[in-house]
């Protein structure tokens, strides 16, 4: 695995620059990681990071469908705020591992 730095916190990532170790995400490791996604994170986009966050490190299994129903967004919202592919992005700055159902 590959060591990267954000905001000054070295942190091990995958080869596709998801942490190995969610506990070292901070809201400055989140912010840097969406930065690089050309994202600004508004406190909208940290509701969802919280809630992606926290089913997450639970254990529960993440879909599109599981943030719908979140009652934090919609999955147009959704879309809107992480444009592209919005679970990779999303867990990706949350600092979890990409969802199994993401190819």
């Amino acid at each position: 695995m590959a060591q990267k730095e954000f905001a000054g916190i070295s942190v091990e990532v995958n080869e596709e620059g998801y942490l190995i170790n969610p506990e070292e995400w901070t809201k400055e490791v989140g912010i840097a990681i969406a930065a690089e996604e050309n994202l600004e994170l508004t406190d909208l986009h940290f509701k969802v990071i919280d809630f992606i966050r926290e089913k997450v490190m639970s254990g529960a299994s993440l879909t599109i469908r599981s943030i719908n129903k979140s009652g934090v967004v919609d999955t147009k919202t959704f879309y809107q705020l992480f444009p592209g592919a919005p679970l990779k992005k999303a867990t990706k700055i949350a600092g979890v591992p990409k969802p199994t159902s993401c190819i």
